[in-house]
């Protein structure tokens, strides 16, 4: 288990309506905040703020278009929060086995 788990990143990946905006912004390839909160229960506002926040840990880069930004996601970062996930996702399967191979013994031995 060999990467750190960013609690920046996973905070900013934690929050249901950044996801949703990662999943639209990756099946369109780039948006503005005001074409995504076409497609969310959320102002336009909270849109860009919830950009911010995915900016700021690097998910999403944003570039000028007009009076707007487009915003496209760095798919070297989203692949680290990935990487980061099956990790922990490892660790936990390691101590569920220690775990179920205690109980085991504790069974056999009663």
């Amino acid at each position: 288990m060999s990467t750190a788990v960013d609690d920046d990143l996973w905070s900013a990946i934690g929050d249901p309506t950044r996801r949703r905006m990662l999943d639209l912004l990756l099946a369109e390839g780039s948006a503005t905040a005001t074409s995504l909160s076409e497609h969310l229960p959320v102002t336009r506002q909270a849109v860009a703020k919830h950009l911010t926040v995915l900016d700021r840990v690097g998910l999403v880069h944003a570039t000028a278009a007009g009076r707007e930004k487009q915003y496209r996601v760095d798919e070297t970062q989203l692949a680290r929060a990935v990487a980061q996930l099956a990790d922990v996702g490892a660790t936990w399967d390691a101590r569920l086995r220690r775990i179920k191979h205690i109980a085991e013994t504790i069974q056999k031995n009663l």
